[in-house]
């Protein structure tokens, strides 16, 4: 499935396309040259926005779920990269434990698990799922609509090491956002390889500091390319709460006038028609703290009176990016999901009664694979920019490799071994 594009095969996006099509030795050497730098995240989903005249990010999950999306045809791309992945990291490897979400959301969280299991089992490792909730006691199973079924353990501290009764693993693979805090159980563990690190948790993880990092990467990339990094970037600040009640929002209001101005000249620049808008976020949590969109700054008041304003006092104004694909009518936005420093697959996350402007994640959204597994779609130089596929999907796989590599800056930046020898 390929969605459509609502706007003129013409504009900045099909140059942008051309570009990086032009490019594609140097690219591909540049991203070589990084990862000899910088560890990449074990794996990561990167929510894509096409605008038509713009490809940018708009979040980075570094505890990706979503994967029971993967199609068949995809499953052998995320085995190899988890060999690889695992082989890096503990060669030695065999045991793995899977640590999901405290609270699982019915069938589809533990589909995505079962994908999981099945990714490392194939990968070569003894794959099981333990859960880090107090609350959890004994092991269940639990059948799933596919035949399939997933067994889910409670995780136990021994001494210096986590694992299961009779099961010892060499690593452990979060899958749990700990938008909770770090839990006592999972700390201190010199033993064992936690993937990813505690410190990619929302306990220290702050959007701002990504989007940081993101601007500093896409400015690298840009100047290599040629390119205006705003083409691949969405402008964004952050800000935090006022002391005083009367003076709680005025940051906020002031962040969100300075991304709008910022826009408003680069639409200008560009011959943009749109009006632009921004999109406020939790700083320090994810999308579970709220949303909100807006188009002036007057908005603001309404927006914290009627309760839509995300929680906390901390919050990233990110440019809202115009979503400009669609399948059957239904907005369309790709999200891209990488393994150690390969893209793996993806899905278009599509909503009939979302408009270009909103997300999709509210309920009722639906999902399409992306068509990263075919080997005849492999880039195709030489064909018209916006008429091929393939060629789209290249674009997107360099951008989500951005933003990966982003977050490993970003990991880096709050290593704490790092930050004790700085």
């Amino acid at each position: 499935m390929v969605p459509h594009l609502i706007t003129a095969l013409t504009g900045p996006i099909n140059e942008l396309e051309q570009r990086m099509l032009d490019a594609m030795p140097a690219i591909e050497r540049w991203f070589r040259l990084e990862w000899m730098e910088h560890t990449p995240p074990f794996y990561t989903s990167v929510d894509l926005r096409n605008a038509g005249f713009k490809l940018a990010p708009v979040d980075t999950s570094l505890f990706p779920h979503g994967w029971r999306h993967l199609t068949p045809e995809m499953l052998p791309l995320a085995v190899q990269a988890a060999m690889a992945a695992i082989e890096k990291i503990c060669p030695e490897a065999r045991n793995l434990l899977i640590v999901p979400e405290n609270h699982l959301q019915g069938a589809s969280d533990l589909a995505d698990l079962a994908q999981l299991q099945r990714i490392f089992n194939l990968a070569g490792l003894n794959v099981r799922v333990g859960s880090i909730d107090p609350e959890f006691k004994k092991a269940v199973r639990h059948a799933l609509p596919d035949g399939q079924s997933v067994e889910i353990e409670p995780a136990l501290r021994i001494r210096s090491r986590v694992g299961l009764k009779h099961f010892d693993p060499c690593t452990i693979l979060l899958n749990n956002e700990l938008a909770a805090g770090a839990p006592g159980i999972l700390e201190d563990l010199y033993e064992q390889y936690l993937l990813p690190p505690l410190q990619a948790g929302w306990t220290v993880r702050r959007r701002s500091r990504h989007t940081q990092c993101y601007e500093e990467v896409g400015k690298r990339f840009g100047k290599m390319l040629g390119i205006d990094h705003w083409l691949i970037h969405p402008i964004s600040h952050s800000a935090e709460a006022g002391k005083t009640k009367a003076k709680r929002l005025e940051p906020l209001r002031a962040a969100v006038e300075l991304t709008l101005s910022k826009v408003r000249r680069k639409y200008k620049e560009y011959g943009i028609g749109e009006k632009p808008f921004v999109v406020v976020k939790a700083d320090d949590a994810g999308d579970e703290a709220g949303v909100a969109l807006l188009r002036d700054v007057k908005d603001l008041d309404a927006l914290q009176d009627s309760g839509a304003l995300p929680k906390g006092g901390h919050w990233l104004v990110q440019e809202g990016v115009l979503t400009q694909e669609r399948v059957h009518d239904a907005v369309a936005e790709p999200v891209v999901y990488t393994m150690d420093r390969y893209v793996v697959g993806g899905v278009y996350r599509i909503h009939a009664d979302a408009t270009n402007g909103e997300g999709v994640h509210a309920h009722g959204a639906s999902y399409v694979p992306l068509a990263f597994e075919h080997s005849t779609h492999l880039p195709q130089p030489g064909v018209r920019p916006g008429a091929s596929a393939p060629n789209r999907f290249y674009m997107y796989g360099v951008v989500a490799r951005l933003a990966m590599l982003a977050a490993s800056y970003e990991l880096e930046a709050t290593d704490p071994q790092l930050l004790e020898l700085a």
